[in-house]
Protein backbone atom coordinates (compact mmCIF):
# COMPACT_ATOMS: atom_id res chain seq x y z
CA UNK A 1 0.00 0.00 0.00
CA UNK A 2 1.46 3.34 -1.12
CA UNK A 3 0.47 6.34 1.02
CA UNK A 4 0.96 10.04 0.38
CA UNK A 5 0.99 12.33 3.43
CA UNK A 6 0.57 16.03 2.61
CA UNK A 7 1.72 18.26 5.46
CA UNK A 8 0.83 21.90 6.00
CA UNK A 9 1.61 24.00 9.08
CA UNK A 10 -1.37 26.24 9.94
CA UNK A 11 -3.39 23.32 11.33
CA UNK A 12 -0.56 21.99 13.51
CA UNK A 13 -1.21 21.95 17.27
CA UNK A 14 0.27 25.03 18.94
CA UNK A 15 0.43 27.14 15.75
CA UNK A 16 -1.67 30.33 15.92
CA UNK A 17 0.26 33.26 14.43
CA UNK A 18 1.74 34.13 11.04
CA UNK A 19 5.19 34.50 12.64
CA UNK A 20 5.08 30.77 13.28
CA UNK A 21 4.51 30.10 9.57
CA UNK A 22 7.20 32.30 8.01
CA UNK A 23 10.92 31.68 7.88
CA UNK A 24 13.31 34.12 9.51
CA UNK A 25 12.20 34.12 13.13
CA UNK A 26 12.60 31.79 16.13
CA UNK A 27 8.88 31.01 16.36
CA UNK A 28 8.94 29.54 12.86
CA UNK A 29 11.90 27.34 13.74
CA UNK A 30 9.94 25.90 16.65
CA UNK A 31 6.78 25.47 14.58
CA UNK A 32 8.59 23.49 11.89
CA UNK A 33 9.71 21.06 14.58
CA UNK A 34 6.05 20.62 15.60
CA UNK A 35 5.14 20.14 11.93
CA UNK A 36 7.82 17.48 11.52
CA UNK A 37 6.64 15.64 14.63
CA UNK A 38 3.05 15.53 13.35
CA UNK A 39 4.35 14.24 10.01
CA UNK A 40 6.25 11.52 11.89
CA UNK A 41 3.10 10.55 13.78
CA UNK A 42 1.28 10.15 10.46
CA UNK A 43 4.15 8.11 9.01
CA UNK A 44 4.16 5.81 12.01
CA UNK A 45 0.40 5.36 11.73
CA UNK A 46 0.67 4.57 8.03
CA UNK A 47 3.22 1.82 8.55
CA UNK A 48 1.26 0.47 11.52
CA UNK A 49 -1.75 0.17 9.18
CA UNK A 50 0.22 -1.80 6.59
CA UNK A 51 1.80 0.78 4.29
CA UNK A 52 4.73 -0.49 2.26
CA UNK A 53 5.76 2.95 0.95
CA UNK A 54 5.15 6.41 2.40
CA UNK A 55 5.86 9.75 0.73
CA UNK A 56 5.63 12.95 2.79
CA UNK A 57 4.85 16.05 0.77
CA UNK A 58 6.00 19.32 2.37
CA UNK A 59 2.99 21.45 1.45
CA UNK A 60 3.59 24.78 3.20
CA UNK A 61 4.91 28.01 1.70
CA UNK A 62 8.10 27.35 -0.24
CA UNK A 63 7.73 23.61 0.42
CA UNK A 64 10.97 23.30 2.39
CA UNK A 65 9.88 23.39 6.01
CA UNK A 66 10.17 19.81 7.23
CA UNK A 67 13.35 18.98 9.11
CA UNK A 68 14.45 15.99 7.10
CA UNK A 69 17.12 14.97 9.61
CA UNK A 70 14.31 14.47 12.14
CA UNK A 71 11.92 12.77 9.71
CA UNK A 72 11.10 9.07 10.15
CA UNK A 73 13.72 7.29 8.05
CA UNK A 74 11.15 4.89 6.59
CA UNK A 75 9.53 7.70 4.60
CA UNK A 76 10.66 9.74 1.61
CA UNK A 77 10.25 13.54 1.53
CA UNK A 78 8.83 15.48 -1.44
CA UNK A 79 10.14 19.05 -1.12
CA UNK A 80 10.81 22.25 -3.04
CA UNK A 81 9.05 24.16 -5.80
CA UNK A 82 7.92 24.67 -8.50
CA UNK A 83 6.22 21.33 -9.07
CA UNK A 84 3.16 20.66 -11.20
CA UNK A 85 1.08 18.81 -8.61
CA UNK A 86 2.08 21.15 -5.76
CA UNK A 87 0.60 19.89 -2.46
CA UNK A 88 -0.28 16.57 -4.13
CA UNK A 89 3.10 15.84 -5.71
CA UNK A 90 3.69 12.13 -5.23
CA UNK A 91 0.02 11.19 -5.63
CA UNK A 92 0.74 9.22 -8.80
CA UNK A 93 0.11 5.58 -7.93
CA UNK A 94 -0.93 6.35 -4.34
CA UNK A 95 -3.58 4.15 -2.75
CA UNK A 96 -4.58 6.77 -0.18
CA UNK A 97 -3.86 10.34 0.88
CA UNK A 98 -3.61 11.80 4.40
CA UNK A 99 -3.63 15.56 5.01
CA UNK A 100 -1.89 16.78 8.16
CA UNK A 101 -1.91 20.34 9.52
CA UNK A 102 -4.54 21.68 7.10
CA UNK A 103 -6.69 24.78 7.69
CA UNK A 104 -9.91 26.64 6.92
CA UNK A 105 -10.43 28.28 3.51
CA UNK A 106 -10.08 32.00 2.73
CA UNK A 107 -12.74 34.10 4.49
CA UNK A 108 -13.29 31.22 6.91
CA UNK A 109 -13.36 31.61 10.69
CA UNK A 110 -10.54 29.17 11.29
CA UNK A 111 -7.04 29.76 12.59
CA UNK A 112 -4.82 31.35 9.92
CA UNK A 113 -7.53 30.72 7.31
CA UNK A 114 -6.57 31.23 3.66
CA UNK A 115 -6.58 29.48 0.30
CA UNK A 116 -3.12 28.93 -1.22
CA UNK A 117 -2.09 32.61 -1.18
CA UNK A 118 -3.59 34.99 1.37
CA UNK A 119 -2.18 38.05 -0.45
CA UNK A 120 -3.77 37.12 -3.77
CA UNK A 121 -6.99 35.15 -3.26
CA UNK A 122 -10.14 36.02 -1.34
CA UNK A 123 -12.09 33.06 -2.75
CA UNK A 124 -11.46 30.18 -5.16
CA UNK A 125 -14.27 28.18 -6.77
CA UNK A 126 -14.25 25.16 -9.08
CA UNK A 127 -17.50 24.54 -10.97
CA UNK A 128 -19.29 27.04 -8.73
CA UNK A 129 -18.15 25.30 -5.54
CA UNK A 130 -16.07 27.42 -3.16
CA UNK A 131 -13.10 25.33 -2.09
CA UNK A 132 -10.23 25.51 0.36
CA UNK A 133 -6.97 23.68 -0.02
CA UNK A 134 -8.39 20.35 1.14
CA UNK A 135 -11.14 20.51 -1.47
CA UNK A 136 -8.82 21.65 -4.26
CA UNK A 137 -6.14 19.06 -3.58
CA UNK A 138 -8.63 16.38 -2.60
CA UNK A 139 -10.12 16.80 -6.08
CA UNK A 140 -6.66 16.57 -7.63
CA UNK A 141 -6.02 13.35 -5.69
CA UNK A 142 -9.41 12.10 -6.86
CA UNK A 143 -8.47 12.75 -10.47
CA UNK A 144 -5.54 10.37 -9.88
CA UNK A 145 -7.87 7.81 -8.27
CA UNK A 146 -6.64 8.31 -4.70
CA UNK A 147 -9.11 8.90 -1.84
CA UNK A 148 -8.34 11.21 1.07
CA UNK A 149 -8.78 9.01 4.14
CA UNK A 150 -7.57 11.22 7.00
CA UNK A 151 -7.16 14.95 7.68
CA UNK A 152 -6.15 17.02 10.72
CA UNK A 153 -6.67 20.67 11.63
CA UNK A 154 -8.90 22.93 13.69
CA UNK A 155 -12.64 22.58 14.28
CA UNK A 156 -13.63 25.12 11.60
CA UNK A 157 -11.55 23.31 9.00
CA UNK A 158 -13.37 20.10 9.89
CA UNK A 159 -16.83 21.74 9.84
CA UNK A 160 -16.13 23.17 6.37
CA UNK A 161 -14.93 19.94 4.83
CA UNK A 162 -16.95 17.16 6.45
CA UNK A 163 -19.97 17.75 4.14
CA UNK A 164 -17.66 17.68 1.10
CA UNK A 165 -15.62 14.62 2.10
CA UNK A 166 -17.75 12.80 4.68
CA UNK A 167 -15.83 9.50 4.65
CA UNK A 168 -12.58 11.09 5.88
CA UNK A 169 -11.34 10.42 9.43
CA UNK A 170 -10.93 13.92 10.88
CA UNK A 171 -8.57 14.70 13.75
CA UNK A 172 -9.15 17.98 15.59
CA UNK A 173 -5.87 19.42 16.84
CA UNK A 174 -7.28 22.72 18.14
CA UNK A 175 -10.41 24.83 18.46
CA UNK A 176 -10.56 28.27 16.88
CA UNK A 177 -11.82 31.31 18.75
CA UNK A 178 -10.43 33.75 16.18
CA UNK A 179 -8.09 34.03 13.22
CA UNK A 180 -5.03 33.97 15.47
CA UNK A 181 -6.43 32.51 18.70
CA UNK A 182 -7.89 29.31 20.07
CA UNK A 183 -7.34 26.29 22.28
CA UNK A 184 -4.87 23.59 21.27
CA UNK A 185 -4.13 20.02 22.20
CA UNK A 186 -0.62 19.51 23.48
CA UNK A 187 1.78 18.49 20.70
CA UNK A 188 2.10 15.02 22.21
CA UNK A 189 -1.67 14.52 22.39
CA UNK A 190 -2.07 15.80 18.81
CA UNK A 191 0.57 13.37 17.55
CA UNK A 192 -1.14 10.45 19.28
CA UNK A 193 -4.49 11.46 17.76
CA UNK A 194 -2.97 11.85 14.28
CA UNK A 195 -1.29 8.44 14.45
CA UNK A 196 -4.56 6.81 15.49
CA UNK A 197 -6.50 8.74 12.85
CA UNK A 198 -4.18 7.58 10.07
CA UNK A 199 -4.47 3.97 11.24
CA UNK A 200 -8.27 4.20 11.28
CA UNK A 201 -8.43 5.97 7.92
CA UNK A 202 -6.20 3.46 6.18
CA UNK A 203 -7.84 0.42 7.74
CA UNK A 204 -11.26 1.59 6.54
CA UNK A 205 -10.09 2.99 3.18
CA UNK A 206 -12.09 0.38 1.26
CA UNK A 207 -15.17 2.44 2.11
CA UNK A 208 -13.57 5.70 0.99
CA UNK A 209 -14.30 7.13 -2.45
CA UNK A 210 -12.07 9.52 -4.38
CA UNK A 211 -13.45 13.07 -4.53
CA UNK A 212 -14.02 13.53 -8.26
CA UNK A 213 -15.14 16.76 -9.92
CA UNK A 214 -16.76 16.77 -13.37
CA UNK A 215 -14.65 18.18 -16.17
CA UNK A 216 -14.04 20.60 -17.78
CA UNK A 217 -13.51 22.75 -14.70
CA UNK A 218 -14.77 26.33 -14.50
CA UNK A 219 -12.27 28.17 -12.31
CA UNK A 220 -13.37 31.41 -10.65
CA UNK A 221 -11.07 33.51 -8.47
CA UNK A 222 -12.00 36.50 -6.33
CA UNK A 223 -8.85 38.53 -5.89
CA UNK A 224 -7.95 40.62 -2.89
CA UNK A 225 -7.70 43.82 -4.95
CA UNK A 226 -8.67 45.11 -8.43
CA UNK A 227 -4.96 45.52 -9.18
CA UNK A 228 -4.48 41.77 -8.84
CA UNK A 229 -7.35 41.15 -11.25
CA UNK A 230 -5.66 43.61 -13.66
CA UNK A 231 -2.44 41.63 -13.36
CA UNK A 232 -4.02 38.21 -13.77
CA UNK A 233 -5.81 39.29 -16.93
CA UNK A 234 -2.45 39.71 -18.63
CA UNK A 235 -3.04 35.96 -19.12
CA UNK A 236 -4.72 36.14 -22.57
CA UNK A 237 -7.38 33.45 -22.01
CA UNK A 238 -8.39 34.61 -18.53
CA UNK A 239 -11.74 36.40 -18.44
CA UNK A 240 -12.43 39.51 -16.35
CA UNK A 241 -15.79 38.82 -14.68
CA UNK A 242 -15.91 41.75 -12.28
CA UNK A 243 -13.78 44.28 -10.46
CA UNK A 244 -12.13 41.59 -8.36
CA UNK A 245 -13.17 38.38 -10.11
CA UNK A 246 -11.52 36.48 -12.93
CA UNK A 247 -12.27 33.13 -14.52
CA UNK A 248 -11.16 30.48 -16.96
CA UNK A 249 -12.39 27.04 -18.01
CA UNK A 250 -9.79 24.28 -18.21
CA UNK A 251 -9.98 20.59 -19.18
CA UNK A 252 -8.89 18.92 -15.92
CA UNK A 253 -8.50 19.50 -12.19
CA UNK A 254 -4.73 19.30 -12.65
CA UNK A 255 -4.94 22.15 -15.16
CA UNK A 256 -7.08 24.11 -12.68
CA UNK A 257 -4.50 23.61 -9.91
CA UNK A 258 -1.65 24.61 -12.19
CA UNK A 259 -3.59 27.72 -13.23
CA UNK A 260 -4.24 28.80 -9.63
CA UNK A 261 -0.62 28.26 -8.67
CA UNK A 262 0.57 30.21 -11.70
CA UNK A 263 -1.64 33.13 -10.66
CA UNK A 264 -0.25 32.86 -7.15
CA UNK A 265 3.28 33.15 -8.53
CA UNK A 266 2.27 36.13 -10.70
CA UNK A 267 0.94 37.96 -7.66
CA UNK A 268 4.49 38.40 -6.36
CA UNK A 269 4.85 41.23 -8.90
CA UNK A 270 2.52 43.39 -6.77
CA UNK A 271 3.91 42.60 -3.33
Amino acid sequence: MRVLISTDIEGVAGVFHTQQTRAGNPEYERARVLMTREANAAIDGAFAAGATEVLVNDSHGDFRNLLTDLLDARAQAVMGKPRYLSMMAGVEGADAVCMVGYHSRAQGRGILAHTINSFAFARVAFNGMELGEMGIYGALAGEYGAPVVMASGDDVFIEEHRPLLPHVVYVQTKRASGNTSGTSLSPAAACDAIRNGVIEGLRTRAAAKPFVLPTPVAVRVQTQTPALADLFCQWPTLERIGSVEVGITVPTVEAAVRTINSLSAMSALLR
